[in-house]
This record gives structure tokens, C-alpha cells and sequence, in this order.
């Protein structure tokens, strides 16, 4: 396997720095609140190799302050493989900057669901899928809903709020008094 390393960013989210796991391949993992990534073991080092530190700063720090609308960073999906693959491939490839689809139309779009009678399993199951995105941001799962609202979100005490602060950013949702977002 090849050596991991990690790229510290700093964001305006109310969960504060991210973290994205690098491989010569990509980015293979991204942390909302610096927890560990399941998957990855502990002791991975900080990416010694400034270029593309710099590069993973840059688009990110340009995606947050509302000049970057896809990060473009390339993906190693060494985490993620079968069912949860084809769903975040789906994912990534059709939900772009400032649209949104829910749990259960995901589900259909994936092609992975076919054989499950209940729409309702699929639409969970795709809400556990997301949940378990080694990817955030990267693949974008702050933008699969409820079909009834804004659903849940990861990233520890703070997920809700991120995933409201990072809809708000791409024109999804009004901003409200307090945003604190760029020209909020």
C-alpha cells in the first residue's frame, strides 16, 4: 500500500480544520473534525512534500472563499469498494455545486438497489453510505437530503451545522444573519 500522509487545512466551518489523507494516487480520506478516518491506522505523518500540500490548501481554501466550485484534486478510492463505490462514483459524477438529491433518488440513480422492494431500505441504506464517505467534500455527501428536509450529517457534534453552512456557501439554502460564509 502505497504511504499515506496527511495535508492539514484551515476552514471557516464550525467544525475548524479539515484533514485529507494523500497518496501519490490522490486524496484517499478527509477528516471534518480531525477525527481518525475508519480505515486508516494511526502514526500517518504530515505530507512532507510541499507541492502538494500547497495544491490541497489552495482549492480547498478557494472552494471555501466561493471561487472554486469543484476542488478538482484527484481521488484514490482505496477505502471504499462493492455497493458504497458505485455510490459515491454516482454521487460524484452527477451532484455538482449547488444542487442537491435525496437518499432515495440516489438510490435509484446508483443501479445498486435494483433487486430491494422497499424504496425505504435503499433510501437508509444510501444515508449509512454517506455517513460512512471516507471522501467528504471531495465526494460531496453534504448534498444528499431528506426528501423532507436536510437529513443528517457526520462530523461529530458540529455535522448538522456544517452541512447547513456548506449549502448555504454553494447557494443551496438562504444565508441567514449569522452566516459567517464569504460575503456573508
Amino acid at each position: 500500500m502505497e504511504q499515506l500522509s496527511w495535508v492539514t487545512v484551515p476552514t471557516p466551518l464550525p467544525t475548524g480544520p479539515m484533514r485529507f489523507a494523500v497518496t501519490p494516487a490522490g486524496v484517499a480520506a478527509v477528516s471534518y473534525t480531525g477525527e481518525p478516518v475508519a480505515g486508516l491506522t494511526a502514526g500517518v505523518p504530515e505530507c512532507a512534500e510541499e507541492r502538494v500540500a500547497a495544491v490541497v490548501r489552495g482549492r480547498v481554501g478557494e472552494y471555501f472563499a466561493g471561487r472554486r466550485k469543484e476542488l478538482g484534486l484527484p481521488i484514490d478510492w482505496r477505502l471504499v469498494s462493492g455497493p458504497h463505490l458505485a455510490v459515491l462514483r454516482r454521487l460524484s459524477a452527477d451532484v455538482g455545486w449547488g444542487s442537491t438529491i435525496t437518499y432515495g433518488e440516489l438510490a435509484a440513480r446508483s443501479g445498486v438497489f435494483e433487486d430491494v422492494a422497499e424504496p425505504g431500505t435503499a433510501a437508509r441504506t444510501v444515508g449509512q453510505m454517506m455517513g460512512a464517505n471516507p471522501l467528504p467534500l471531495l465526494v460531496p455527501c453534504h448534498r444528499v437530503v431528506a426528501a423532507n428536509g436536510i437529513g443528517g450529517f457526520g462530523g461529530g457534534p458540529s455535522g448538522l451545522e456544517t452541512k447547513r453552512w456548506l449549502l448555504t456557501l454553494e447557494g443551496v439554502l438562504p444565508p441567514t444573519l449569522d452566516w459567517d460564509g464569504p460575503g456573508g
